[in-house]
């Protein structure tokens, strides 16, 4: 596999830890999670978005961008492949949907100052997810603050996904989860593993 450093994305509860650890477990790759338990405003935005949104944002791009940067400047990227479970600009996609234009302004130009500085992956996996789905495994997971995300929220994100993967050039490998079952079945998760051997165009490509 060329690959070196495969970044795993998809909508809330659509499976991106889950995939992200087994990938890392098969290559013995070196896995990056993002932190999202240790944001100390997410319970709060749940209950409260417009007051909680501009510093529950600002505390998870600071906390995705130095644990990018930690990571992968101690990571030699031609021996050792890097998996990771969110995409950087998914900073700015989640921003673009929870603040005012106001905030979204000033948060964009922090952005474009903090992007250039990091390694972009080499291959996305994105997990798309039909909306039944996302949400019987949000209820799974039971993480409290998450149980109250209603339907359109999760559309917005979808649709944020949609937008920003047909407007740039990102290598991208689309998984259906309605069809590709990784965890529970083995032989769709060899399909996985068989789909990164190959050589992509940039762009979408469907597993």
């Amino acid at each position: 596999m060329n690959y070196r450093f495969i970044t795993i994305e998809g909508n809330i509860g659509a499976g991106k830890t889950t995939l992200a650890h087994m990938l890392a477990q098969h290559f013995n790759a070196k896995l990056i999670l993002e932190e999202f338990a240790d944001n100390p405003f997410l319970p709060k935005f749940y209950e409260k978005p417009q007051q909680y949104a501009f510093p529950l944002e600002l505390f998870f791009m600071a906390e995705r961008y130095k644990q990018l940067k930690d990571m992968l400047q101690t990571q030699d990227l031609f021996s050792n492949l890097v998996i990771s479970d969110y995409l950087f600009v998914k900073s700015l996609l989640f921003a673009k949907i929870n603040l005012l234009e106001e905030e979204y302004n000033l948060y964009q130009k922090l952005f474009d100052i903090i992007n250039p500085q990091l390694v972009q992956p080499d291959l996305l996996i994105f997990l798309n997810a039909p909306v039944t789905q996302l949400q019987a495994n949000i209820k799974k997971r039971n993480r409290s603050y998450e149980q109250q995300i209603e339907d359109d929220y999760l559309l917005r994100v979808h649709n944020m996904y949609t937008q920003y993967l047909k407007q740039h050039p990102v290598r991208t490998l689309m998984i259906d989860t309605t069809k590709i079952d990784f965890l529970a079945n083995p032989a769709d998760f060899q399909r996985i593993l068989d789909a990164l051997e190959k050589e992509y165009e940039v762009g979408i490509n469907y597993l």
